[in-house]
């Protein structure tokens, strides 16, 4: 197609013949390519992941070939200048992939000399290539670390029955926990023994060491790339697509933040420090110890509510209720089409050796209009690692389980709900600094009251949490969350330094990594330093100068949910489902077919604010009332 695009004369060069062709393009190679590489991040078969993996470097490559063609960004050019000369009328989308298009042929380096181009093509098959091979090693990874039955004293029972045993030299038998989520966290907010945690801790972060030169190599390239390319700096390369434009914004953003957020961090410190103290001995995690001593809240009893086979039908029925949706089993009849059919979505919820150890979703297929007129329907999968079964109890999850299952249900509904006539704009691809907005939004309807009764039963009995225990438990919301948000500024500094400063000879990334988690997140490094930085999987996935996101995006989502639902967020007013059906239309429906900033203004019927998410953070627990700040 490309090279057929690039043998038109200028005189037949226009938004059809180009444009639109080349979005057509796009969407089939996407629809046929996604499915493939997913293999490698959940297939058993080590063969399969492997091929997926060399699949992704070849398309990878592939695509940076096919971006850095000059004729076809000259045709781009021309057709351009035949929609201007002409006056012909585009659609709002339409207008917008012409702008899009033509902004990826400048940041391609396609207005560069030659020689140029031609550098910036070897270096970004290099940086694929190393991103992709610490993805690899990121998915695969399998390390372990073994503790004595007495070492995991404060464990609950029903997490050391899963875990596996091996037997050590000398006769003692020894627990086998993995750094999955399941295995690993109880230990990090249970255990008594500080030596146990710090044990974990640094084996946890230090178990993927085989990452830190993989990332060294991909900093140095993003910098020579940003400088071949006349940007500043990478943040700056890559902020300019986003909603916040520029490296410097999200400096003062964050740096913003920390102002406000250090002095409160500090105060919970202190507080949980003081708990330390007296309960040294006795208590691990002392976020966990702070919870359960204040508000008498006990995380392994409010876990006894929340079976999987319970929680993910309840918080399915309630995106049905809220989004005026409905699931059939696909699987149970395989003639279920329904005329007003949205697409398709698979749920992978269980851990398992070499399948990716967080929770994601994943767009296999997009969403797009035909030549016919008709719809290519999405598919979406969803992966987790939530707790399996043992002898004893069905799968239960935490509550953070849940919170985290209705967000990544979120990231699907904008796949399936998502109505684009390109699929370049479809569902989530939006700016990656709004893309998590509509998911952490979702998140409030699990620490509504009546949501909880409804998503939460017994596992022995049946019965829903009670309103004391129900209480306690949106009490603990915001129980340290300046310490949390802390740590996600870390996580944000660190990912922003790395990509706007200039550093001079051979740098310890690791050193840095551990200096200043302890200087931001208040968090001491200890005797020894760790490699975190090999286990930060977002910076060389999507989120490179863009970690930031995740607060930034909170402040809308906040906004959403206190400006439109908040006051009557389930019980079936006359209004729900208006509102539903307004979230839909002016936030999932566009994807990214317009700008994130227009979409906000027609949901909320104003500019957003950021009042909501400072109370949030700041006011909930402290005291303090916000003014607005300059999105």
């Amino acid at each position: 197609m490309r090279d057929h695009i690039a043998t038109l004369p200028p005189s037949q060069r226009t938004f059809s013949s180009v444009f639109l062709e080349l979005a057509k393009e796009e969407a089939l190679i996407e629809n046929a390519t996604g499915p493939l590489t997913f293999y490698q991040y959940v297939s058993t078969n080590e063969q399969l992941r492997n091929a997926a993996n060399a699949a992704e470097q070849r398309l990878n490559e592939y695509g940076i070939e096919s971006s850095m063609r000059l004729d076809v960004f000259q045709a781009l050019k021309d057709a351009k200048a035949h929609i201007d000369s002409s006056g012909q009328k585009l659609t709002s989308e339409e207008l917008r992939l012409v702008e899009k298009m033509l902004l990826e042929g400048k940041r391609n380096g396609l207005d560069l000399p030659e020689e140029t181009r031609e550098q910036l093509k070897i270096l970004k098959k290099d940086l694929s290539n190393t991103c992709t091979e610490f993805s690899k090693n990121f998915n695969e990874e399998k390390g372990t670390i073994l503790f004595t039955r007495q070492e995991l004293n404060g464990v609950p029972e029903d997490v050391i029955k899963g875990y596996n045993k091996r037997t050590a030299e000398d006769g003692t038998e020894l627990f086998v926990v993995t750094f999955k989520t399941p295995d690993i966290m109880p230990v990090f907010k249970h255990a008594h023994d500080p030596e146990t945690r710090k044990r974990a801790l640094q084996a946890s972060e230090s178990k993927l060491e085989i990452n830190v030169p993989l990332l060294t190599k991909a900093l140095d390239l993003r910098r020579r790339l940003a400088a071949l390319m006349n940007y500043k700096t990478w943040a700056d390369y890559v902020e300019e697509d986003k909603m916040i434009k520029t490296g410097d914004a999200v400096k003062d953003f964050l740096g913003d933040l920390r102002v406000k957020l250090t002095p409160v961090g500090l105060k919970e410190r202190d507080a949980l420090l003081k708990i330390k103290n007296v309960r040294h001995t006795k208590f691990g995690y002392y976020d966990n110890a702070f919870v359960e001593e204040s508000l008498d809240l006990d995380d392994n009893l409010v876990k006894e509510y929340f079976p999987v086979g319970v929680v993910v039908p309840a918080i399915l029925q309630i995106y049905q209720e809220l989004l005026g949706v409905r699931f059939r089993d696909s699987t149970a009849n395989a003639s279920l089409w329904h005329p007003d059919f949205l697409g398709d979505v698979y749920l992978d919820l269980y851990p398992r050796e070499n399948k990716y150890s967080h929770a994601a979703v994943w767009g296999l297929i997009q969403g797009y209009l035909k030549d016919d007129g008709t719809r290519n329907y999405p598919v979406a999968a969803m992966v987790a690692n939530l707790a399996k079964p043992t002898p004893d109890r069905p799968a239960l999850m935490r509550h953070d389980d849940a919170v985290t299952f209705m967000h990544e249900m979120g990231h699907v509904f904008h796949g399936l709900l998502s109505r684009t006539t390109f699929g370049r704009f479809h569902g989530t691809q939006v700016a990656r600094d709004f893309v998590e907005a509509p998911s952490q939004m979702l998140e409030n309807w699990c620490w509504e009251p009546q949501v909880l009764k409804r998503i939460s039963s017994h596992y022995k009995t049946g019965e829903p949490l009670s309103n004391q225990l129900i209480e306690k438990l949106i009490k603990s919301r915001y129980v340290n969350i300046g310490l949390f948000s802390l740590r996600q500024l870390f996580f944000g500094l660190f990912d922003l330094k790395v990509h706007t400063e200039k550093f001079d000879g051979q740098v310890d990334y690791s050193k840095l990594w551990c200096d200043m988690r302890e200087d931001i997140s208040l968090v001491k490094t200890g005797d020894q330093i760790t490699p975190g930085q090999g286990s930060f999987g977002h910076i060389v996935g999507g989120y490179d100068a863009g970690y930031y996101g995740y607060l930034y995006s909170q402040v809308f989502s906040a906004d959403m949910y206190h400006a439109v639902f908040s006051k009557d967020p389930m019980n079936h007013a006359s209004d729900l489902p208006y509102l539903g059906q307004r979230y839909r239309k002016e936030i999932l429906l566009p994807g990214g077919s317009r700008d994130e900033m227009e979409s906000l203004k027609s949901f909320l019927g104003r500019a957003p604010s950021s009042d909501a998410f400072l109370k949030s953070i700041l006011g909930s627990s402290h005291g303090v009332v916000p003014s607005s700040a300059n999105l």
